[in-house]
């Protein structure tokens, strides 16, 4: 095999490995990053694909992130790739604390009091065994108010950041490329 290790690590190795990988936990997100900033559409399209992606990831509608991510990228002129690539903010780790927040803000928007002090592992455990119309006004309507508003928030913070980030990237690279560039014979250098 051409990329195998010459010695197989062993068992207290791959678990520390599977909990601390040695390339490091923020290697993911670097590489997220620099294939969003690489991407060659417009630093708009860009910048409007990771603000619907923001946005999307902040809904309580778990598994449908990346389809209404797509929904809204293609409805705002945005890059479908950024759009989906931008949805892993809603990830295993964040999720609880998203939901907890657009809980808690969407409960503050209503006016809402709740009289129990929740966790996000009570808000799960309710969304699992209730009904829809159960679930709705205690749980779903605070949740997509407060994702309306966080959501929204930061989508415009991720749009703003990204296409400031898109275009100092792209003016770079065009700098870079026309230093390196060799001038055809007979123009001026």
């Amino acid at each position: 095999m051409l990329f195998r290790r010459r010695k197989k690590p062993s068992w207290p190795e791959r678990l520390r490995e599977f909990f601390w990988p040695r390339k490091g936990v923020t290697r993911p997100a670097r590489y997220l990053a620099k294939r969003i900033l690489r991407l060659s559409a417009s630093p708009h399209a860009v910048a409007a694909g990771v603000a619907a992606g923001t946005f999307s990831a902040f809904t309580p509608l778990l598994g449908f992130h990346i389809i209404l991510a797509l929904a809204l990228s293609y409805l705002i002129a945005g890059n479908l790739l950024a759009a989906a690539l931008a949805t892993t903010i809603a990830n295993p780790l964040t999720i609880p604390l998203i939901a907890l927040a657009t809980f808690r803000s969407g409960e503050a928007l209503l006016g809402i009091r709740s009289t129990e002090a929740i966790t996000a592992a009570e808000l799960f455990h309710r969304m699992e065994h209730l009904q829809l119309t159960e679930l709705w006004q205690p749980v779903l309507k605070p949740m997509l108010i407060g994702a309306g508003f966080l959501g929204g928030l930061t989508a415009f913070l991720a749009y703003a950041a990204t296409q400031l980030a898109v275009r100092s990237f792209k003016a770079r690279r065009r700098a870079r490329l026309a230093a390196q560039a060799v001038p055809f014979p007979g123009e001026p250098s």
